[in-house]
């Protein structure tokens, strides 16, 4: 068996949990919104037309806030074809997935679903095909009282209080030659310190996240955020950056150490926004949002230029296993070991398209494997965040290098009296002892030990067998003179739960 150790103080803290690093996404693509949240012919329909079995699944996600209404789709999107009577919206053409697109969900209706699921709009922009006006006057539409054009037209649609969106994506990927309206850094940057401009004088109140790097492959890394943040730094909160991952042929090692990757994808975006504020002698900090991220097996899609004109195809949905569900739950750890700079983050996407949740039309909806570990550490990792510096065994990848066998941060709720410890054996074969030194944590005494693995790693969900791959209880955990020791089992996303005893 490997051995590993690591020590949880209070005194050693990263920072408290932003709840929005828990977001997720709705774009409309694939079978995201149609057939996915909103269903009106399906047996749980509500008044509106959304699916209350989703929805329920959703709220039990934990997710305080959704990105909306793309991803790609959005940069070719006019937001006005959105709203109004339903009878008369127009039907267009999404050029970004060869889809096409009813507009029968848009702002208003999607502003009001997100609310009875506990979440908040992130509204991103269409800064590919259209810019300024339109994104200014889409923030008026949304959060102005009344009295004015755009404002009262949302009353009359039947909004008499504002939405309040508070969180604004600055367009979408733009640094990518497959979107709507590619720009070069220096086209982009412009743009969107204008367009922040403009809707900064609407709403004074409003966050901002400018565009930064589509993936860490992306040959302009670090020099596109460089140049978007001279333009847009005083003017904008954070800056966006997307990753995603899967397993590529038999390196099951490498996928299993994509947390890794994350971790440096997200300090070379810290570095260059400290860069920018140093060489521009700014006084604040600028933060990252995560606001794409999942496992997602692109090598099995084989481009938008392969599909053919379809209404709420079934695309990119992607059926996740154990393996799938522990690298979620590794990234997840990445996120809070970050949580210092990552205060937004958005599993995309929410339902059918790589998502956690999946449907079937007029039929049942079910939980994925990567829906566990999320809900779990959305529900549990509340607090701040704890630097724990674990020792032990490493182990070579080709992708990565020497990686850390173990995988693990903690999570201190002074609140609840509780201390939860994320970790994961990263190990495909070899259990591993993890010994914990808590005497800086006094008062705890016990605790409960949960971990997703399975005999078969490769196991799945299934609108037939929804529970096939979910988590475990293990042997409670008892804390003895300031110390506990766990057993991960090999390749496994682990949460252990410790409180006093009462």
């Amino acid at each position: 068996m490997l051995v590993a150790s690591l020590t949880v103080d209070p005194a050693f803290r990263i920072a408290a949990v932003d709840p929005r690093l828990y977001g997720s996404f709705v774009e409309h693509m694939g079978r995201c919104v149609y057939t996915g949240i909103y269903e009106p012919d399906h047996p749980t329909a509500d008044a509106a037309g959304f699916r209350r079995d989703v929805a329920d699944l959703v709220r039990g996600l934990g997710v305080p806030v959704l990105r909306y209404p793309g991803g790609n789709f959005v940069s070719g999107y006019d937001w006005e074809d959105g709203i109004g009577p339903r009878d008369q919206r127009p039907t267009r053409l999404d050029l970004a997935w060869r889809s096409i697109e009813t507009n029968q969900v848009g702002i208003d209706e999607f502003a009001a679903w997100s609310r009875g699921v506990g979440s908040a709009p992130m509204m991103a922009l269409n800064l590919g095909t259209r810019g300024v006006d339109a994104a200014r006057a889409l923030l008026e539409y949304c959060n102005h009282p009344g009295g004015t054009y755009w404002s009262d037209l949302r009353r009359s649609n039947g909004s008499a209080d504002p939405h309040g969106i508070k969180l604004w994506c600055l367009g979408n990927e733009l640094d990518g030659p497959w979107q709507i309206g590619h720009k070069t850094a220096r086209e982009y940057a412009q743009l969107a310190a204008e367009t922040a401009k403009a809707m900064r004088r609407v709403d004074p109140s409003i966050e901002l996240a400018a565009g930064g790097s589509s993936h860490s492959r992306m040959p302009t890394l670090g020099t596109w955020e460089a140049t978007v943040l001279e333009e847009t730094y005083d003017l904008v909160d954070y800056i966006s950056i997307h990753t995603y991952y899967e397993q590529r042929g038999a390196d099951r090692d490498s996928f299993l150490a994509s947390g890794v990757n994350l971790d440096r994808f997200i300090e070379a975006a810290v570095a260059t926004c400290d860069h920018a504020r140093a060489v521009g002698r700014h006084r604040k900090r600028i933060h990252v949002s995560v606001d794409e991220w999942n496992v997602w097996y692109q090598s099995k899609f084989a481009g938008e230029g392969s599909l053919d004109w379809e209404q709420a195809p079934r695309l990119i949905e992607d059926t996740y296993s154990i393996v799938d569900a522990v690298v979620v739950g590794s990234l997840l750890i990445s996120l809070l070991r970050h949580a210092d700079r990552v205060k937004i983050a958005c599993l995309a996407q929410l339902v059918n398209v790589i998502a956690p949740i999946r449907t079937e039309p007029g039929g049942p909806a079910w939980r994925q494997s990567i829906y566990h570990p999320f809900a779990l550490t959305s529900r549990y990792a509340r607090g701040t965040v704890l630097r724990v510096e674990p020792t032990g065994p490493t182990h070579e990848t080709s992708w990565l290098g020497e990686v850390p066998t173990l995988d693990a941060t903690a999570v201190i709720d002074e609140e609840a009296g509780a201390v939860v410890l994320f970790a994961v054996n990263r190990h495909q074969h070899q259990p591993l002892s993890v010994d914990v030194d808590l005497r800086a944590c006094r008062g705890l005494a016990v605790g409960e030990h949960v971990a997703m693995y399975d005999e078969d790693p490769d196991a799945t969900n299934s609108a037939a067998r929804p529970d096939r791959a979910v988590p475990r209880r293990l042997a409670d955990v008892k804390v003895t003179d300031g110390y506990a020791s766990v057993v991960l089992p090999p390749l496994s996303w682990n949460m252990i739960r410790l409180r006093a005893d009462r």
